[in-house]
């Protein structure tokens, strides 16, 4: 009798156990669905993460890489500053609808507009509106991005790649992205095989953006961290220039006295067809006529619209860009 006792009260036990342990496992996973359905996506900017509990739809651009970036990823922005003069630089095959509307400069975008649009989210570059950024997050979420990182924070291409992820991560565009990014490895990989190919054996530069200030000769040398110049070393070429000093964003501005140290690479350069300091200001000048990739034809032109601070589609134009000053001089 007590023998059967002891057995029924274990079976209870055992029974009870079971179905507590059920119930805390479904409680367990019910909240568990709730804290990922409540919690949202979260993505981090240049300066602290954000949470959204729905993916953004109605979303204000003010610089244009980030509407280059949008774009990318088959998202039209409903906003974007200077649509006029990204019309004049950006040239990508995804196109800006007619649709999207001007809300001003990018130095100074126009709050009243921006609002007028009723966006749920807006993406800007912090160092250009640190002083509104107050106003701009009263409007809605405000995502803040750092083009220029500071030294030892990485390059300029490493943040674009970052920051196009992070925007892809946000808007649930993670295989656009990846597929982006990867036909940008291919453009890379075409361009060296080409350069390659050609009969082109040196294979270091010095890419320059020159133009007047003052009446006097300005001429920009891009340094290591500079975007434009990562892209030319992904596609087999090397930066001849080195100098000494971290520049944030990415340049020094020199004299053509300072090119005689790097004269035997090439060189390319962007200019202004009505401000070409080559052709007007240095023309006849021995400092600038007697360096030897003057002398041996290893000077090369880009289009004065040539833009080197853009997304993954402005990179791969880009890269299209060099090899085709570069091999058209052959």
């Amino acid at each position: 009798m007590k023998n059967w006792l002891m057995l029924l009260l274990i079976g209870m036990v055992v029974v009870l156990a079971a179905c507590s342990d059920s119930g805390e496992g479904n409680e367990k996973e019910s909240s568990e669905e709730e804290s990922s359905d409540a919690s949202g996506i979260t993505v981090k900017d240049a300066y602290k993460e954000h949470t959204f509990e729905e993916t953004p739809e109605r979303v204000v651009v003010l610089e244009w890489v980030y509407g280059e970036d949008l774009l990318a990823l088959g998202i039209q922005p409903v906003g974007m500053a200077g649509i006029e003069n990204y019309h004049k630089w950006v040239n990508i095959d995804a196109e800006l609808s007619e649709d999207v509307q001007d809300v001003g400069t990018r130095q100074e975008p126009n709050l009243e507009a921006i609002a007028e649009l009723n966006p749920d989210l807006i993406i800007t570059a912090g160092y250009r509106h640190e002083a509104i950024m107050d106003s701009l997050e009263g409007i809605a979420p405000t995502l803040s991005f750092n083009p220029y990182p500071a030294e030892g924070e990485g390059d300029q291409y490493e943040e674009m790649t970052s920051t196009f992820n992070t925007l892809a991560k946000l808007f649930g565009k993670e295989e656009e992205a990846e597929k982006v990014l990867s036909d940008l490895d291919a453009t890379y990989s075409s361009v060296e095989e080409e350069i390659a190919s050609s009969d082109v054996e040196d294979k270091s530069f010095v890419l320059s953006q020159a133009y007047s200030a003052d009446n006097s000769p300005v001429i920009r040398l891009f340094k290591d961290n500079a975007m434009a110049v990562q892209i030319m070393e992904n596609i087999g070429l090397e930066n001849a220039y080195q100098s000494e000093g971290f520049q944030v964003y990415g340049f020094d501005e020199t004299s053509v006295e300072t090119l005689q140290n790097f004269q035997d690479a090439h060189f390319f350069y962007i200019v202004q067809e009505s401000d070409n300091i080559f052709d007007t200001q240095l023309k006849g000048n021995p400092a600038w006529e007697s360096l030897n990739f003057v002398e041996e034809g290893k000077t090369h032109p880009l289009p004065g619209d040539t833009w080197t601070f853009g997304g993954p589609l402005s990179a791969e134009v880009f890269a299209e860009q060099i090899k085709e000053a570069l091999l058209q001089a052959k």
